[in-house]
C-alpha cells in the first residue's frame, strides 16, 4: 500500500469517529532561551492553552509536548520531532500553539509540516493569531504570519552583521582569541605587546626570510624549547598563520573569513575590513610582504589554510602508511611529476616534520607499489602450488620468487605457518580465510573529554547568539560582545589542544572471500593472472590512481615501513605478514 493510501485511509478513520470522540489535541510549546524558561512564559503557555483546549476546541483530551531553550529556525527538536511521529501514527486530530513562530520561524520547514499535516487531516490551530487552518481565510493567515516571521528573523540577523561590521570598521575589536605576541587591555580596549611572546614572533618572521622552510622553524624552535601560549610545540600551520597575519603590522583584520566553526573558509578580499595602525606592530611591513611573497611561491606544494583546495591527488597508499620506528601514521605528500605522467606520492614520518628524534627515510609509491602488487600476485599464485607436503619454507620460496625480493630474508615463521595453513584447509579456488576477530580502536580519554569540552562551549556560543537574536528581554550588544569574545577564546584553545592529539583510527575488517575476490578481480580483469611478475610503474601508467587506492585499500589494513623497507604487512582479514632483511655488504675497494 503506498504513502498516499496509508494516509487517505487514516484520514477517513479519523472522520468516521464522532467529534466529541475523536478530537486529541496535540499541545506544542517551546521557548527559545533558558531566561524564558526560568521566568513565566511556558507555564503561562502550558495553562492557557490547556483553557483554549477545553473552552473552545471542547475536549479535555490532549497532551503536552515541550521543547525549552530551542531555537525555532528548524525542526531538529526531540519533542517536536516525538510529536510528529504520533501525529502521523493516527494520535492526534489537532496541534495546537501559542503562536504560529513556536512551530517554526523558517518558511520551507513549516510549509512542508503543514503540508503534511493537510494529508492527515490534522488542524492546525494557533491561539494568539486566532485562526484554525480548517478554514479558508485561517489557511491564508497562516503564510502571511509566516512569511513576516521569516522576515523579521533575517532582518534581526543582518543587523546584527551589520552592527559587527561598522563597529570593526572604527576599529573596536569585536573579540575573538587575542594572537601570539600580544595582550588585551579590557579597560583601556587596547592591544599592548606581550614581553614574553612578541620576540618569537620577530624570530618566526626572521627565520622563515632567511631559511625559507616551516619544517626549519619547527625544528628550531622545537631545539630551544620555545612553544606556543599553551604549551604546545609549533606546527608547520600554526607558523603558516603567524607568518600570513596582518595583525602583526599593526593591521586589525575583520570580516575574513565565514561564519562557521567547523571550518575556516576565506571570503573575497573585497568583503574584508581592515583597519591600519590599529595597534603596535611587531615586523615592519616590508618584512611581511617579502615573507609573504616566498609563502605564495611555495604554495604550489601546500595547501593554504582557508582556501578550498582543488588540487585532485590520489596518494595510492594513503592512509595505510605507518613508521616502523615510531608506529606513527604516515603523512602523504604528492612528488614530481615524472615524464610518463604519474605523480608518484611521497610517505614520511609526522615526528620528522614535527622536528623530533625519528630519522626513518622518505618513501615513495614506486617502492612500495612494486613490493605490494607483487607480494599479492605471488600468494595468489603460490595458492596453485600449494598441497597438504608444502613446507613453510617452500611456500616462502614461491612468495619470495621474484627480484623485488632479492633483499629479504625470511618471512616470519607465524604468518607463514597462518597462510600455509588457510590455504591448505581450503578446497576450491573460492577460499574463505577465517577472519580474525577486529581489533576495537579506544579513543584516548584525553581526547574524549576535550570533545565534550568543546561539544559544550560550541552549544553555548549558539545558545547566546539565540538569546542575543530572539529574547524578548535580551542583553545589551556590548555584553553579547564580550561574552562571545570569552566563548570563542574557549573554543579557539580546544581547537589547538585536539589538532596536536593523534587521530583515531578506525578499525577495518572484511571477509577472507572477499579478500580473495577481490584480488582476483584485480588480476583477472587485466589478463594480469598469469604473470609472474608485475612492474608497478607501468601499471600505474595504464591504471587511474583511484583504481590503484580502492584496490589495495580494499586488502591492505597496514603497511609499516623502516628506511624505505616494509618490515611489516597486515592484511584486513587479519593475516601479518613480517620481513626481515639480509645486510648488504660493503662495496669492495
Amino acid at each position: 500500500m503506498s504513502l498516499i493510501q496509508r494516509k487517505g485511509e487514516l484520514y477517513l478513520k479519523i472522520n468516521s469517529i464522532p467529534p466529541a470522540i475523536r478530537n486529541k489535541v496535540a499541545i506544542y510549546i517551546r521557548v527559545s532561551t533558558v531566561y524564558q524558561v526560568d521566568r513565566d512564559s511556558l507555564p503561562m503557555q502550558r495553562s492557557d492553552l490547556i483553557a483554549y483546549c477545553k473552552l473552545i476546541l471542547e475536549t479535555e483530551s490532549y497532551e503536552i509536548f515541550e521543547d525549552a531553550g530551542y531555537s525555532g529556525k528548524n525542526v531538529d527538536r526531540p519533542a517536536f520531532q516525538e510529536m510528529m511521529k504520533r501525529v502521523r501514527d493516527g494520535e492526534f486530530t489537532h496541534i495546537l500553539v501559542w503562536k504560529i513562530d513556536r512551530i517554526s520561524r523558517n518558511l520551507l520547514d513549516f510549509a512542508n509540516m503543514y503540508q503534511e499535516l493537510k494529508t492527515l487531516g490534522v488542524t492546525f490551530v494557533s491561539k494568539n493569531e486566532q485562526f484554525q487552518t480548517n478554514t479558508a481565510m485561517g489557511e491564508a493567515m497562516l503564510k502571511i504570519i509566516l512569511v513576516f516571521a521569516e522576515l523579521e528573523r533575517n532582518m534581526t540577523s543582518e543587523r546584527v552583521t551589520a552592527t559587527m561590521i561598522d563597529r570593526a570598521s572604527k576599529g573596536i575589536w569585536n573579540g575573538g582569541r587575542i594572537p601570539y605576541g600580544y595582550n588585551y587591555d579590557y579597560e583601556k580596549k587596547e592591544f599592548v605587546l606581550n614581553e614574553d611572546e612578541a620576540p618569537v614572533v620577530k624570530l618566526i618572521f626572521d627565520l622563515y626570510l632567511e631559511h625559507r622552510s616551516l619544517v626549519y622553524i619547527v625544528k628550531y624552535l622545537d631545539g630551544k624549547q620555545i612553544r606556543t601560549r599553551l604549551g604546545f610545540q609549533f606546527s608547520p600551520t600554526t607558523l603558516h598563520i603567524i607568518l600570513r597575519n596582518p595583525f602583526y603590522i599593526g593591521t586589525y583584520r575583520y570580516n575574513h573569513y565565514k561564519d562557521t566553526t567547523r571550518t575556516k573558509i576565506e571570503k573575497d578580499e573585497s568583503e574584508w575590513i581592515l583597519v591600519e595602525n590599529h595597534h603596535p606592530a611587531i615586523i615592519k611591513e616590508a618584512q611581511y610582504k617579502a615573507v609573504g611573497e616566498i609563502l605564495d611561491v611555495n604554495a604550489r606544494m601546500v595547501r593554504t589554510p582557508g582556501k578550498q583546495c582543488t588540487r585532485k591527488n590520489t596518494h595510492v597508499f594513503g592512509g595505510l602508511m605507518y613508521c616502523g620506528l615510531c608506529g606513527k601514521p604516515m603523512h602523504s605528500t604528492p612528488g614530481k611529476k615524472l615524464v610518463s605522467g604519474i605523480r608518484p606520492s611521497k610517505y614520511t614520518c609526522p615526528q620528522i616534520r614535527r622536528g623530533s628524534a625519528c630519522d626513518n627515510a622518505i618513501v615513495n609509491d614506486s617502492i612500495i607499489g612494486e613490493f605490494m602488487i607483487n607480494l599479492i600476485l605471488n600468494i595468489l599464485n603460490a595458492r596453485k602450488s600449494v598441497d597438504a607436503d608444502t613446507t613453510p619454507d617452500q611456500l616462502q620460496s614461491m612468495i619470495l620468487i621474484s627480484s623485488t625480493f632479492e633483499d629479504v630474508k625470511d618471512i616470519s615463521p607465524d604468518g607463514l605457518q597462518e597462510l600455509l595453513s588457510l590455504f591448505q584447509r581450503s578446497s576450491s579456488d573460492d577460499m574463505i580465510f577465517k577472519p580474525r576477530k577486529p581489533k576495537k580502536t579506544e579513543i584516548a580519554p584525553e581526547m574524549k573529554k576535550l570533545r565534550a569540552e568543546k561539544l559544550k562551549i560550541e552549544r553555548a556560543l549558539d545558545r547566546l547568539k539565540k538569546l542575543y537574536l530572539y529574547s524578548d528581554d535580551s542583553m545589551t550588544e556590548n555584553e553579547y560582545i564580550i561574552e562571545r569574545s570569552k566563548l570563542t577564546d574557549k573554543l579557539e584553545d580546544f581547537n589547538e589542544q585536539l589538532g596536536v592529539l593523534a587521530k583515531e583510527s578506525v578499525s577495518k575488517a572484511i571477509s577472507d572471500e572477499d579478500f580473495i575476490r577481490v584480488a582476483s578481480q584485480f588480476i583477472l580483469s587485466r589478463h594480469l593472472q598469469d604473470k609472474t611478475y608485475i612492474y608497478y610503474r607501468k601499471l600505474a601508467e595504464v591504471t587511474d590512481a583511484d583504481v590503484l587506492h580502492e584496490f589495495f585499500a580494499g586488502l591492505v589494513d597496514s603497511i609499516s615501513v623502516s628506511y624505505s623497507r616494509i618490515i611489516n604487512v597486515i592484511f584486513l582479514n587479519g593475516l601479518s605478514l613480517s620481513f626481515t632483511y639480509a645486510e648488504k655488504e660493503p662495496p669492495v675497494n
